[in-house]
């Protein structure tokens, strides 16, 4: 019943007491124990200053708090499928036995009732440089650019690491990757990933209003509506065609031609329970890209094996990431690998992690890099393991922790890659004719 309580957060229960309170003068004491206030609720890390206390949490949601009577602890173990699928119908029944609230005014809330609704809530006491930016932007401008998840970068380093590697890759050996073409890129991730979340926030509106963490999404709360997406949308798609046309022909057909993966991967965590796999082939696609914008044409010795391991390393975060939202993602019916994996999750992580450092060394023997670059092969299979060795699929907080991380992963790979053709032979067959004719 305990874990049942915990997925059920946020609705009005015999024992839990409801209090609107200012925290900066809250000062109570409950029932039998005290009170944690302020922005403390899952999966949130926002202490406040008012108290402490083991029995009591406070709960964040439009102006108001909760507080409930909780659990000391999360589960230590993740739940199966079916445990999961059978703690959803009995939440789904008790939600629907049980008033919300006894307001009039709230009974038609489409939102998670403990959602926060403003995102800037979410950015801690500390907000990072594009954080502060959203928060200085008018309130319009704001909704777009969470919309598109400025806010929020790792999206968009995610996916320029990969264009960023085949790029260094296509370099001339002893020479420096393009700059140029490097910047053309990144704006380009910016733009696409920007896109990207549009179309899965259209796709997934009335989805993200029942989710905790989602709830607060532009969309989801009514700051934008279905039009606006759809024109701030092509937009976007108009400015990523303009990044495309400044490259060659062939690398104009292979950018469009991932545009039907953008499309169709909100749509598979409804059908699959492996949406982080369609994200891996959509995620990816400037491993190949990347070098065509160089060379006019790909070279799949090198393309395809770095193609694996950015599919592979896909599938480690962004499993990762869905293990955040796992128990909502079971009530309303969403699809993830975290929940296909379960408590079995490690094993599968350790298998994607072997594939993708193996395939990084075929791409490395294949490219002729130097030692540099095995160096931080090393280095990644070293990261990722500790990842998934200390990994605690039951708090979300480590999970988003994890996931951030990978942007490190990354950018490690990206300076072997330069350190290893800048250090690479220029030509294996004249370094072994070379040899041959010292020792004769």
């Amino acid at each position: 019943m305990s874990v049942l309580r915990w997925m059920v957060r946020g609705v009005a229960h015999s024992g839990w007491r409801r209090v609107p309170h200012s925290c900066d003068s809250l000062s109570l004491s409950l029932g039998s124990g005290p009170v944690r206030c302020g922005y403390n609720y899952w999966p949130l890390k926002r202490a406040c200053p008012c108290g402490t206390g083991r029995q009591y949490h406070c709960y964040h949601t439009t102006q108001q708090y909760y507080h409930h009577r909780w659990p000391s602890r999360l589960p230590e173990k993740s739940l199966s499928v079916s445990e999961i699928h059978r703690f959803s119908r009995a939440s789904i029944a008790t939600k629907s036995s049980v008033a919300v609230d006894k307001n009039p005014g709230d009974q038609n809330q489409k939102t998670h009732p403990t959602a926060v609704v403003d995102l800037s809530i979410d950015y801690g006491l500390k907000p990072t440089l594009p954080q502060k930016i959203v928060l200085k932007c008018p309130k319009t401008l704001r909704a777009y650019l969470q919309l598109m998840r400025f806010d929020r970068p790792i999206g968009s380093w995610l996916l320029f690491w990969p264009c960023g590697w085949s790029i260094a890759l296509a370099a001339t050996p002893g020479n420096l990757p393009d700059i140029e073409m490097l910047g053309l890129f990144a704006l380009g991730a910016i733009v696409m990933r920007g896109a990207g979340c549009t179309i899965n926030d259209m796709w997934d509106k009335d989805y993200d209003g029942k989710a905790t963490r989602t709830a607060g999404r532009p969309l989801a709360s009514g700051a934008l509506s279905l039009f606006d997406a759809l024109v701030f949308l092509a937009t976007q798609l108009s400015i990523g065609c303009l990044i495309l046309l400044q490259l060659n022909f062939y690398s104009i057909l292979l950018g469009a031609s991932s545009l039907g993966l953008i499309i169709l991967y909100p749509l598979m965590k409804r059908v699959t329970y492996w949406p982080q796999l369609m994200l891996g082939f959509t995620f990816n696609w400037g491993a190949l890209l990347g070098w065509s914008a160089i060379h006019g044409s790909c070279d799949w010795s090198i393309c395809l094996p770095l193609y694996a391991a950015g599919v592979s390393w896909t599938l480690i975060y962004d499993t990762i990431y869905a293990h955040q939202d796992k128990y909502d993602d079971a009530i309303i019916g969403i699809k993830s690998t975290a929940l296909k994996f379960g408590d079995a999750t490690q094993r599968w992580l350790t298998g994607f992690a072997v594939t993708m450092v193996s395939s990084l060394i075929v791409t490395g023997y294949s490219a002729q890099l130097a030692w540099p670059y095995y160096l931080t092969v090393l280095g990644t299979a070293a990261h990722i393991g500790n990842q998934v060795r200390t990994l605690d699929i039951n708090n979300p907080s480590d999970c988003g922790d994890k996931f951030r991380a990978n942007r490190h992963i990354g950018l490690l790979l990206f300076l072997g890659m330069i350190g290893g053709t800048l250090l690479k032979n220029t030509d294996l067959k004249d370094v072994l004719d070379m040899s041959i004719f010292n020792k004769s």
